[in-house]
């Protein structure tokens, strides 16, 4: 099975040179990984400290973590790798203690060996899933401690099924899981994995630190001029295509801020050529009066979110997600696609009533007049959600201590 991974990674390998002479995304993917190692200094006398992090989306469900850690250990050296471009082009944007970051290599015996060996990370630790085995193995042989944070499983992931022996074998690497819910631990303990805990989701300290920090956005303020206000964040065109209807007749009622998971100046245009251009571009803002602001721009959905009496999350219908916590910081009502199974969040906010599924524009509306009506007992519920769930990297770094 070891050889059969070998060919698969290489395989991967050439879809992605290939790709990249056609996709930008995957130029980057394969250009970020021809620096060589020595470009990226060792420090000396210091620990290092590896986290791994798929993408974006990791880096800030691992973020409380490291910045726990370095509070507790400042004299470490913290280096962080991306399996995705959108994690090196963006982590930047966030407020961190990252000493460096870099694209994880190719998970090939030789490229892993030399990266652990070239960096000798003593603490190492991925984060919710995405194992590379070839890079932890090396780890191990090195003497590294190896975590799991934030790791979150399910019955269909291929630790669990007859086949899936190899892609255990990475597993059994780990010193210790700290998991997002007991369904993982279970799955874990079926497979002979015990050093696990359940320490719950790091993203739910990320999103409260999130808000403490929210600063003012004098567009957006002009924009929404203290009226009520729905945000479609992180939308994809299925998103956009389905609830364009809804969003004719609510404007109405509401300011509509509209931020496109593509901000590429091809979708911008479709998204304004659907309200006939009257709307407003928030890089070209003029105040113009207009019900709809779209967020050209990375980097201003957070703070818009402080605004917003309602929040639509796109991904739903694609069984992409987008983040629906960061929304509920604020504790707003939230909406989403129905195809939410591997986000158990989701499931959690439905569960308590503060979140609605919807099917297309009909349902969107009727779910909208809803939540309006529940407003305050919505609010109430997301703060006790929150405070509930927080702590999850203390607890981790406490463990560790």
């Amino acid at each position: 099975m070891r050889l059969f991974y070998g060919f698969g990674i290489r395989a991967f390998y050439a879809v992605m040179w290939l790709a990249s002479w056609f996709h930008p995304k995957a130029k980057k993917w394969i250009l970020g990984r021809r620096i060589p190692l020595n470009t990226f200094p060792v420090p000396d006398n210091k620990q290092v400290v590896w986290f791994h992090c798929a993408s974006l989306g990791e880096f800030d469900q691992g973020l409380p973590v490291m910045n726990a850690y370095k509070e507790a250990f400042p004299e470490s050296f913290l280096i962080v790798t991306f399996f995705s471009p959108s994690g090196m082009e963006f982590y930047s944007k966030r407020e961190h203690q990252v000493d460096l970051a870099l694209y994880l290599p190719l998970d090939t015996k030789i490229k892993a060996r030399k990266f652990v060996d070239h960096f000798n990370p003593q603490m190492v630790f991925f984060v919710k899933y995405e194992f590379w085995y070839n890079h932890l193995k090396c780890a191990r042989r090195n003497g590294a401690k190896i975590y799991g944070v934030s790791s979150l499983f399910r019955p269909s992931h291929r630790f669990f099924k007859w086949y899936g022996g190899f892609f255990r074998k990475a597993l059994h690497l780990f010193d210790h899981f700290y998991a997002q819910d007991q369904r993982s631990k279970d799955l874990l303990n079926s497979i002979g994995i015990d050093q696990v805990t359940v320490t719950g989701d790091t993203r739910y300290d990320r999103m409260l630190e999130v808000k403490s920090k929210s600063k003012e956005n004098e567009i957006i303020r002009n924009f929404v001029e203290e009226k009520r206000t729905l945000i479609l964040g992180s939308s994809w065109t299925i998103d956009e295509e389905i609830l364009v209807p809804a969003l004719f007749e609510l404007r109405q009622k509401f300011k509509i801020i509209i931020a496109p998971h593509d901000i590429s100046e091809k979708h911008i245009e479709q998204i304004s050529a659907e309200f006939d251009h009257e709307v407003e571009r928030y890089t070209n803002f003029q105040n113009l009066g207009k019900d709809i602001l779209i967020l050209d721009t990375i980097g201003q959905l957070t703070n818009a979110y402080q605004y917003a009496d309602l929040a639509y999350i796109g991904g739903g219908f694609t069984g992409k997600l987008h983040n629906i916590l960061e929304p509920g910081a604020f504790g707003i009502p939230i909406f989403f696609g129905p195809k939410f199974a591997r986000f158990p969040e989701a499931q959690l906010f439905l569960d308590h009533e503060v979140a609605f599924t919807i099917e297309d524009s009909f349902s969107f509306e009727k779910a909208v007049e809803e939540a309006l009506g529940k407003r305050a007992q919505i609010n109430e519920k997301l703060t006790e959600i929150f405070a509930r769930n927080q702590g999850a990297a203390k607890k981790i770094i406490s463990s560790l201590s």
